[in-house]
């Protein structure tokens, strides 16, 4: 009789005890008993999920992808049984985001408290990291992306678009003066990603042409929200998108500069999610709920200009 369960849970036991032996007495069975489930396991998905040594036991990388996306369904499959004899449409369960740092601090962190309000059966856990994560590796149910999408087995939802902004804070713009052409940009330190890209420098349109033109400066950020806060306490000039930056240009923070030569870029904001997940209750909420809070350069989803606070 086929046991798929049994092995999967003998699999998942053995992994998270880090020893046969110790799954086996877990399970109150026999080593070899344990070992032949797991044997069958990996004959029937025709990949090796255990490295075994004389020592040691450790997961190979499919076995990796396996438990962490088998730990999700057996969660999925939990949270189906627990909601029988309720209304099975309500919102539960455990939600797993991740966002950069910039749309986590600026967007997302100050509308989880109604998110809350309205779902309080969703458990919320939120990862910022300017790292692009695989979905399934990272059991992540929803990934929020600035820029290029470049991962065409997800669904994307756009959230909006920010425009590009150049911003500097006073006290910096006091000290060192106010470019007012991109070749004033010489004087200047120019706050820069320490991770690599594909153009070193900023465009600029010059005439009828956009030209990208090198910048240097002392000081490098490994995320949008590292480099924000470099200008903010004054040192260099940084390019963000505006959404990134709203709150500090509106409280004068920061302040734009060379308006008059910025090409009128941006970047697109969506929020990534497997097309299976789209059907889980917890993940339709969390996106519908989107579509509702989100305000990017002061606007919504829709492209409906947002209401001031308590308005």
């Amino acid at each position: 009789m086929d046991n798929r369960f049994g092995d999967i849970e003998t699999f998942l036991l053995v992994a998270d005890e880090g020893s046969f032996a110790a799954g086996a007495k877990a399970m109150r069975l026999t080593p070899s008993a344990v070992s032949r489930s797991i044997a069958r396991l990996e004959q029937r998905l025709g990949v090796l999920l255990l490295r075994r040594t004389t020592r040691a036991l450790a997961l190979t990388r499919e076995g990796i992808a396996y438990r962490d996306r088998m730990l999700v369904l057996l969660g999925d499959m939990m949270e189906l049984e627990a909601g029988l004899g309720q209304d099975r449409n309500e919102p539960r369960g455990l939600l797993r985001v991740n966002a950069s740092p910039s749309f986590g601090v600026e967007c997302l962190i100050p509308i989880l408290p109604r998110f809350a309000q309205r779902y309080p059966a969703v458990r919320l856990d939120l990862t910022l990291s300017d790292t692009i994560v695989d979905l399934v590796e990272e059991r992540a149910d929803v990934a929020i992306r600035i820029g290029p999408l470049r991962d065409t087995r997800l669904r994307a939802k756009k959230l909006g678009h920010s425009r590009m902004v150049l911003v500097a804070s006073p006290d910096y713009l006091a000290r060192r003066g106010t470019p007012r052409t991109p070749d004033d940009l010489d004087a200047h330190d120019c706050l820069r990603f320490s991770f690599r890209r594909s153009v070193d420098g900023w465009p600029f349109r010059i005439g009828k042409r956009v030209v990208q033109r090198p910048v240097e400066g002392a000081y490098f950020g490994n995320s949008g929200e590292v480099v924000r806060q470099m200008a903010v306490a004054g040192c260099g000039i940084a390019r963000h998108g505006h959404f990134h930056v709203a709150r500090d240009l509106e409280q004068g923070r920061l302040v734009e500069v060379l308006a008059d030569y910025v090409p009128g870029d941006g970047e697109d904001i969506h929020a990534l999610y497997a097309a299976e997940d789209r059907s889980a209750a917890r993940v339709r909420a969390f996106l519908d709920f989107l579509d509702e809070a989100v305000v990017i350069d002061g606007r919504g989803i829709s492209g409906t200009k947002a209401a001031a606070p308590g308005g």
